[in-house]
This record gives structure tokens, sequence and C-alpha cells, in this order.
């Protein structure tokens, strides 16, 4: 009998070999690569503004993962779906959870692998210059963990969908909203026909302004706990689904 960790094992295992069978993890990570540079040495006037660090590179994160964690993400149950083999998945002696922590691990791996490729932007700022280099670890692990609350609440709606456009569609625009949260513009409109504690909760919310306090070197336990509940909210939201589609 395998064990429970064994099972989610062999779920994450598919799912990871499933993204470098096509040529969807090439393309990515070149797009990825190619972004993260461009923003980082270009927009983001590294040389210009005559600083060593990974101010620029981080900055652009929150904007690139709106559009490339749903990218990822909008296949792992609209394709099962479309292709019909979702049935087959939920009769495995595996429960919806092992499913679900098995798809969800594996686009978060890929894209762990992802950002570990950048690391040479990491070396080349060392050798220009002496940065702070546990403020650019911080920075990779709060990025990671936002990747992850991106992905997992992809991979939460990609379970409402057949399609994996308007899983990506959805997505991006649920993600916008998060990143938005944070901003005086949307705050304002809020404050204005509602109670405070709903003004404090909506700016709560923000991806970007939870990520920020981590881009300055914060470490701010609120802020990981924050990314972690998102993940674990909308891990437990697609189990619920899984189990409805389960039970049609």
């Amino acid at each position: 009998m395998k064990t429970y960790l064994e099972k989610t094992y062999i779920i994450f295992d598919r799912e990871l070999k499933g993204y470098f069978r096509t040529p969807l993890a090439s393309i990515f990570l070149l797009v990825f690569l190619a972004l993260s540079s461009g923003m980082t040495f270009f927009l983001g006037r590294f040389f210009e503004r005559d600083q060593a660090d990974l101010t620029a590179f981080f900055a652009w994160h929150p904007w690139l993962f709106l559009i490339l964690m749903p990218a990822i993400g909008m296949r792992l149950w609209a394709e099962e779906r479309r292709s019909g083999t979702i049935e087959l998945l939920i009769t495995l002696p595996v429960t919806n959870m092992q499913l679900v922590i098995g798809k969800f691990l594996a686009s978060w791996i890929f894209t762990l692998i992802a950002l570990i490729l950048t690391m040479p932007i990491w070396v080349t700022v060392n050798y220009l210059g002496d940065p702070d280099n546990n403020v650019i670890l911080i920075s990779y692990i709060g990025s990671w963990l936002m990747a992850g609350a991106f992905l997992a609440l992809t991979s939460c709606l990609s379970a409402l969908t057949k399609n994996q456009v308007i899983a990506f569609i959805i997505s991006s625009i649920s993600g916008f909203v998060l990143i938005m949260a944070g901003f005086n513009l949307v705050l304002s409109s809020v404050r204005s026909w509602t109670p405070t504690w709903v003004t404090e909760t909506v700016g709560s919310m923000s991806f970007l302004s939870h990520f920020s306090r981590i881009q300055m070197g914060v470490f701010d336990l609120r802020t990981f706990i924050f990314f972690v509940s998102m993940i674990i909210l909308c891990i437990w939201i697609n189990v619920q689904l899984v189990q409805i589609k389960k039970a049609d």
C-alpha cells in the first residue's frame, strides 16, 4: 500500500513531467528569463541607477506573474476537463486533496526552477558591487510565495471551466484585482461607501503591498502568513470544486 505522500508524489511527478513533454516549459522559461533580464537591465535602468541591487528585478515580478502564472496554471484542471481525463483522475485510489496538492506543487516547483535560472543576475550584481544578499534572498523567497498564491488562485479558477483561454482570462483579471487592491484609487472608491474595516480588509489583500515590504528587506511575518494563507484557502476551494465534479 502506498502512503499518502507517495500517492501525492505520483500525481506531482506526472504533472511536472507533463510540462517538459511539450514546448511549453522551454517557451515559458525563455520568456521569463528574457523578460526578467530586459526589465531589470533596460526598463529598470540598472546601469544608469549605478546601484548594486536587484530592486529593479523584483519590482516587475508582480506584473510578470500576473500574466505568466495563469499561463502555467490554466491547464491544470481546464485541460483535464476538456480532454475528459478528469473522470479518470477522480476514480483513481487517491483523495481529492492529493490530486489538488500534487498538481499545484508541480506548477509551483516549475516556477521555482524558473526563479533559480535567474540567479546569474544575482551573481552579476555581486560581481559589479556589494549588494545586501540577505535582502535579495528574502525577496526570492517572497517572490516564490507570491507566485504560489497566483498559481493556487489560477488552479482553483481553472477547475471552473473546460476552456484554458477562459481560465487564463479570469485568473489574470482576479490577479489584477488583488494587485490593485492596495492602490489609493481603489481604496478611496471603497472607502466612500463601506465601513473602515472593509477598506482595511481590501487594502490588506494587495499582493503588491505585501511584496513591496519584502523587497525592502523587511521580514514581515504577516506577509508570509498572508501568501501561505492564500495558497491554503485556494487549495481548499479547489478540493471542494473537484468534489462537486466527482458528485456530478
